[in-house]
Order: structure tokens, then C-alpha cells, then sequence
């Protein structure tokens, strides 16, 4: 049984909302009382998920967002105060995965792809939602790293040293934020079954199969373990957390 938390009167922010951890966290956000704006670059799907949470009566909408793209990061962060009043949680979640490739062989559009996106689109996120956070005093915000943050493994540098840049970002915003009343911290989910690993696993049944013999829980996590996560380093009980890099991930960094 999952913890029950009470957001209401809050206001949450999630990117790559439509699908996987980030459907599952605006989910979660919307049922504990949150109003929550679901961020996705395919805003036909952030529409459909937000209409399926409008019809249980919870307080959403759906903004078209590429991450990669600053201007429009600021422009669904501002329609989400707009819309709501404030900003006090955020899950900045997309990110995109690239081909395996030999590191002396990746091509330069590849890195620049996966860092626009996870990198530079977490730095756009963080940027804008501490604007508003920094003039209310409070926040917490959660960036998605991986647990290709922590670690490296073969044919993945330019992805890992995205996510390992997302944990820089995390740590430096987390210690120039805390006593401005704003929590920032980093989750690096191990593999989860979502439609991206899900690809991974049919592309690449063999090295998925060495990833998955290397976590102790022997099993893939759930989006929906994901999303608890979130929600509890964005509530009191995780009130004296700041810039941590917190593994979910069945045991794999434990190793």
C-alpha cells in the first residue's frame, strides 16, 4: 500500500507528462489533491491524459512543451501559474534515449540530441520554475537522472554524461536554493517499464537481459514506483533532503 499524501492547494508541474513515469507522477500529483499541468511534447497525448484526469474531476490542463526549446519551457511554466496561481512542485522528467553506439563513433548530432533534450531542457525547466518559486519563497523540485548517472556502461557515454549533468545541476541549484525555501533534488530511476525501455528491451533483448541479471529485486521497477518517489521528496516527510541523487533502481547501484 502507498503512502497518502495531502496536495491540495498545491500546484504541480510535470514533464513528459503523457506516458511512462511522468503519466504515472501527474497521475499521482492529481489524486493527492494537487492541480497539476502536464507538459509533453506531443500535446495531442498531454490533451487526452489531461482529459482523462478532467473527467475524474481533477484540476489539469495540458501545455505543449519541447523541453530543448527555452522559450517554450517558459511560456507553459508562466501559463501554469497563470492558470493556477502558483507553482510548488515540479517533476522535470522528459528525456529522450540515443542509439548504443562505440564512443568513437557517435556521431556529433547524437550528443547534441540527447544533451539538448536532457541536459540543457532540465537546465531550461529548473531555471524557470525557480523564478517563480525564489518569489514565493518555497518549492520543491525534482529532476529525473537516471542511474546512468551514477554509473557508465558500454556504448552509452553521451546519454550517461547527460544524466550524469543532470545530478551537477541538481546539487549546485540545491545548495543556492535551500535557504530560500526551495528543495531541489534528483531521482535516477534503474530500468522501469515505461514505452521507452520497452523499446530498449525489444532492440536489445541481450544487454537488457545483462542490465536486468545485475538488479538484486530481480524484476523491472514500475512507473508507478517512480511517481511515489516524486511525491515524497516533494512532501514534509522529506523536508530535510537537498540535493540528494537518490537511486531507485531494485538495488543495481547498490552492487
Amino acid at each position: 500500500m502507498n503512502p497518502t499524501y495531502d496536495f491540495h492547494g498545491q500546484v504541480a508541474f510535470v514533464t513528459g507528462a503523457s506516458s511512462g513515469m511522468g503519466w504515472a507522477t501527474a497521475r499521482a500529483f492529481a489524486e493527492a489533491g494537487a492541480a497539476v499541468a502536464l507538459a509533453d511534447i506531443d500535446e495531442a497525448a498531454a490533451k487526452a491524459a489531461a482529459e482523462h484526469l478532467n473527467d475524474q474531476g481533477h484540476r489539469v490542463i495540458a501545455v505543449g512543451c519541447d523541453v530543448a526549446d527555452e522559450d517554450q519551457v517558459a511560456a507553459a511554466i508562466d501559463r501554469t501559474v497563470e492558470t493556477f496561481g502558483r507553482l510548488d512542485m515540479a517533476y522535470n522528467n522528459a528525456g529522450v534515449q540515443v542509439p548504443p553506439s562505440d564512443a568513437a563513433d557517435e556521431d556529433a548530432e547524437m550528443f547534441d540530441r540527447v544533451n539538448a533534450v536532457n541536459l540543457r531542457g532540465m537546465w531550461a525547466c529548473m531555471k524557470h520554475e525557480l523564478r517563480h518559486m525564489r518569489a514565493q519563497g518555497s518549492g520543491a523540485i525534482v529532476n529525473c537522472s537516471s542511474l546512468g548517472g551514477l554509473v557508465g556502461l558500454p556504448e552509452r557515454a553521451s546519454y550517461h554524461a547527460s544524466k550524469h549533468g543532470v545530478i551537477g545541476l541538481t546539487k549546485s541549484a540545491a545548495v543556492e536554493y535551500a535557504p530560500r525555501g526551495i528543495r531541489v533534488n534528483a531521482i535516477c530511476p534503474g530500468v522501469v517499464e515505461t514505452p521507452m525501455v520497452t523499446g530498449m528491451l525489444e532492440g536489445q533483448p541481450e544487454a537488457m537481459a545483462g542490465i536486468l541479471q545485475q538488479q538484486p529485486i530481480g524484476r523491472l521497477g514500475t512507473a508507478d514506483e517512480i511517481a511515489q518517489t516524486v511525491l515524497w521528496l516533494c512532501s514534509p516527510g522529506a523536508s530535510f533532503l537537498i540535493g540528494v541523487a537518490l537511486p531507485v533502481d531494485g538495488g543495481y547501484t547498490a552492487h
